[in-house]
């Protein structure tokens, strides 16, 4: 029996790598001798770097770049196995987590550093980049990034307008022609969860600046900013980007990529799988685990352990969904390839309780899923 275990970090108590091996210790106590591969998987957002670097082999850089509040940030980035790919994630630049709470407002936050993050791949010469969006603390339209490679966001008077998305009502022009050239030869390839228009009530500022600190009297001001920023853009540069899947994502960055850049936005889970080879080595193993920190009808929006279902369902591969926590929807989920789900919690428990112990519980929940395999290998060897 070979197991290949691909869970998906648990927020708050595990990165996808530490679940992988309490995933792996836990399968390996009841079968010794078996062959474990560990792939930790992501969707783009916070942990696509690390997932990536130890699912290749990949070595980690750090790069010191500006905060979404204009402060100076460790940014860690890497390069996949391959040697070729740098992979970024815009949340190591600006991520919701790096803004304290108490000062978090989408209006003013910027995306600079993940620009910086971008031109520090190029410099290093790589020209394939992978780039994850989630997890961003931003709602700029991509404007900090393009500045950061040599854009320019002016008004009427030709003044440069300040970093952040409230800004972009007074947008007058954008002037493009000190665009980094490298990103012409640089093949961008961006993995997001999010599928969303840049504007309206399914755009990046209705449905996520609330999350990002925005109050809800500026929700309608800002959306009209990037609508603005959505027609000078267009115009100037010669493309309408505004209504494409995924234009929306990290705070409306999937539109500035879109804009100045030649990337194409996919599905999140699905870009991770293919950097690390996921097909290739489903070939090698009889039974899949995935997991994540709470399974429900979210799941099937796009993240990590769906994406692993259907990997596996293709190949003719059971897999087992090993979750912090089971919600409404969680049993229609065996319909798109998760044979079997459950919750790390063997009874009642607290949730702060839950966190604390996730590796010991994970561990102790893949055991149990274990033996009640080995259980039917004996049944079906009689």
């Amino acid at each position: 029996m070979r197991f290949l275990v691909a869970p998906d970090s648990f927020k708050g108590s595990l990165t996808a790598a530490e679940a992988a091996g309490a995933m792996a210790r836990g399968l390996r106590s009841v079968f010794p001798a078996t062959e474990i591969l560990e792939i930790p998987v992501a969707d783009g957002g916070e942990g696509t770097v690390e997932s990536l670097l130890s699912a290749t082999g990949g070595t980690s850089r750090c790069t010191r770049v500006r905060g979404p509040l204009g402060d100076t940030v460790e940014a860690i980035w890497g390069v996949l196995g391959d040697g070729r790919t740098a992979v970024i994630e815009a949340a190591a630049a600006s991520g919701l987590g790096l803004v304290p709470e108490e000062r978090r407002d989408p209006r003013l936050t910027s995306t600079f550093g993940t620009g910086e993050l971008v031109k520090a791949a190029l410099e290093a010469g790589f020209r394939r980049i992978l780039l994850g969006l989630g997890g961003t603390g931003t709602n700029d339209g991509g404007a900090g990034f393009a500045r950061a490679l040599g854009v320019r966001f002016l008004d009427a008077e030709g003044r440069d307008l300040p970093e952040g998305g409230a800004a972009l009502d007074r947008l007058a022009r954008v002037d493009a022609c000190g665009l980094d050239p490298r990103l012409r030869e640089t093949e961008i390839l961006v993995a997001s969860d999010v599928d969303s228009p840049l504007c309206g009530p399914r755009g990046a500022t209705a449905v996520f600046g609330p999350q990002k600190g925005l109050p809800p009297e500026g929700v309608q001001a800002l959306d009209a900013a990037l609508a603005n920023l959505a027609r000078i853009a267009s115009r100037d540069m010669g493309r309408d980007v505004a209504d494409r899947p995924g234009a929306g994502a990290a705070g409306g960055l999937g539109a500035g990529l879109l804009w100045f850049t030649s990337a194409q936005i996919r599905s999140g889970v699905e870009v991770c799988l293919e950097a690390s080879a996921f097909d290739a080595r489903l070939r090698e193993v009889d039974l899949v685990f995935t997991g994540e920190g709470r399974t429900d009808a979210q799941t099937t929006l796009g993240k990590a352990p769906l994406g692993v279902a259907a990997a596996a369902r293709r190949q003719g591969i059971p897999v087992v969904c090993l979750s912090g926590g089971l919600g409404e929807g969680a049993e229609d989920l065996q319909a798109f390839g998760l044979s079997a789900l459950a919750s790390l919690a063997p009874g009642p428990m607290a949730l702060e309780a839950c966190m604390a112990e996730a590796a010991v519980l994970l561990e102790a929940a893949t055991r149990r899923a274990a033996r009640l395999i080995h259980v039917g290998m004996s049944l079906g060897a009689g």
